[in-house]
Order: structure tokens, then sequence, then C-alpha cells
């Protein structure tokens, strides 16, 4: 079996409107989260968790996190960009530009997320199961977001951000992992996104499961922003009293 980390793909393009005026003129993943832009938190933990290349997916004032991570306190790890382009293209549409520069089987992280978790548990899992694709899930009961995902003896049952059902008790964590072939059908222009991916390849039989138990941390809404705010500041010793509105 394959010990080495596979790369992960960060999706860091979107235009993340749910913040506000925190956004209007900074990239999500450059807010400031315990004194530094959050991406070098994500970076950090991605080398303590054996990863050697990250590709950045990037779109709304992409090159203002290129300038900031190479300018950043240094990783080793390599770190590539891949660009939109003239417009948005959308989760999925943003890996499909990336895959000239990751390989075969790949991670996804969102671009506001942090997360806790094993990365080699779920690679071994993902690579045991044969399928082109694994989403991990965290039984959420509805606490830190609306769940999503119905989950039952290790599989993934339904999976829908806009209809939910009853039994939904959990949520897609943030971290997936695809074969590149999953992606072969997404057109070269155009916005395209990972829930439409996922459902089809649910439909398919071909989505694996994996259960997480570290509950995930984000800033993709100001009371997560505020709730990573705290949880890093315990991390990595950078006490902030600010709590963003």
């Amino acid at each position: 079996m394959n010990t080495s980390r596979l790369p992960v793909a960060i999706l860091a393009g979107g235009l993340a409107t749910r913040l506000g005026p925190l956004t209007r003129e900074t990239p999500k993943c450059l807010l400031e989260i315990a004194g530094q832009p959050f991406i070098y938190h994500q970076l950090r933990q991605l080398q303590g968790q054996g990863v050697s290349t990250v590709v950045l997916c990037l779109g709304y004032l992409g090159e203002r996190v290129v300038e900031t991570v190479r300018n950043g306190p240094g990783f080793d790890i390599d770190i590539q960009y891949s660009f939109d382009g003239p417009s948005l293209r959308g989760t999925a549409g943003a890996l499909k530009n990336a895959l000239p520069m990751l390989s075969a089987d790949f991670f996804v992280l969102y671009g506001d997320s942090y997360l806790e978790c094993d990365y080699q548990s779920i690679q071994q899992a993902y690579e045991t199961t044969g399928k082109p694709a694994l989403m991990t899930v965290f039984r959420n009961q509805g606490c830190w977001d609306t769940s999503n995902v119905e989950f039952q003896n290790g599989s993934i049952v339904a999976y829908d951000k806009v209809t939910r059902t009853p039994a939904m008790h959990y949520i897609d964590y943030g971290l997936s992992i695809w074969n590149r072939k999953t992606f072969e059908t997404i057109p070269e222009t155009g916005a395209f996104d990972l829930h439409s991916s996922f459902q089809k390849l649910l439909r398919q039989g071909d989505l694996a499961g994996f259960e997480v138990h570290e509950r995930f941390y984000e800033i993709g809404s100001v009371d997560g922003l505020n709730e990573t705010q705290g949880r890093l500041s315990t991390v990595t010793g950078i006490q902030s009293s600010e709590v963003l509105s």
C-alpha cells in the first residue's frame, strides 16, 4: 500500500459573499486568524500531515494569494497555483483546470476549512475501497452547520445540500479524495460544482464514505470564523480578543 501522502488541491477561488465586507477586498483564505493569514494555518497543518504537494485553485483576487504565500514563512511543501481564468469555474471546474498539476488520485480540501483529522487513515480507506471518490463525513446533528448526508453502516445513502431529509445526521466534512477520471466529462469552460459530481457518483454506486470524529472548523461564516479564531489561538499560542461581526 502507498505510504506517501497524496497531493492536496485547495479550493480557494470563491467570492465568499457570506462574509460581506470582510472579503470585499481580501480573499477569504487571507483573512487574518490568530495573527496570520488563514492559508498559513492550513499549509502548516498539511505539512504536519506529511503532505508534500499542494495545488491552490484560485479565482477571485488570486494574485494576492500567490504573493502572500510566496512571501510567507516558508513551508516544506511544493506549492503550485491554478487559476480559474476570465470567469469563475466553480469547484469542479477549478479542479478540472488543476488536473495537469495533480496525480491520478488527490485530496480536495475547501479553502475555508481547518481539519484536524488523520489524512493517512482517510487515504488508506480510499485505497481499500477501489471506488473513484471518497467523501469524509462527520456526525454533525445540525450542530455547527446544516447536516446534508445520510450515512448508514459505513455507506453514504443520500447527499443533498438543498433538499434535506430528517435522516441526515451527518455533514460533508470538507475533505475528499478523487480520481482524475471523474472529471473527464467536465467541460473546459463554464462553472461546475462538486455537489453535482458527488451526487452523480452516488447514483452510480461509485462514492465511498469515511466517518471522521474530529469536529471541523471553518471560516465561511462569521460565527465559524470566530470559532476558528479561538481554536487557532489555542493551537498557535497567539491570543486574539478580536470578535468579528
